[in-house]
This record gives structure tokens, sequence and C-alpha cells, in this order.
């Protein structure tokens, strides 16, 4: 893991393309601007880990998986 020291309106530069930046700082609580591509997926990583464990699920779902086989035949 890189870490980094950044001050309010400092940024930085990822692959390009991605910069974020320190809008806020209060207290144990930064706020950051994120700007990226479209195509670049953010999410809070709380809600990635949701995303992924949902695909697990779905995945593992031998009896929606029959039912999909059933309908396309």
């Amino acid at each position: 893991m890189l870490a980094l020291s950044r001050k309010k309106n400092e940024a930085l530069i990822i692959n390009n393309n991605v910069e974020i930046t320190i809008l806020e700082i209060k207290g144990d609580q930064v706020k950051i601007g994120i700007t990226a591509p479209k195509e670049v997926p953010v999410y809070r990583k709380e809600v990635y880990l949701q995303i992924q464990n949902a695909n697990k699920e779905a995945a593992a779902d031998v009896d929606g998986l029959a039912a999909l086989k059933d309908l396309f035949g």
C-alpha cells in the first residue's frame, strides 16, 4: 500500500485518467472528490463487497441457472 500525505485542495493522479482531490478535512473525516471516465466504476468499499457477495450468491444459485436454461432452451 502506498501512503501519501495530502492537504486540502491537493490531488493525486492514478493511471493518467483518475484524479482524487482532498476537498475537506474535519476531525477524523476526509471528504474526497474523484474525477474518472464514465467507464471506470467507483464504489465505496462496503458497497463493492456487497455487490461481489450478491454476484457470488447468484452464480451459486443452481435452481436459478436451471430455470434460465429451461427458459432459453
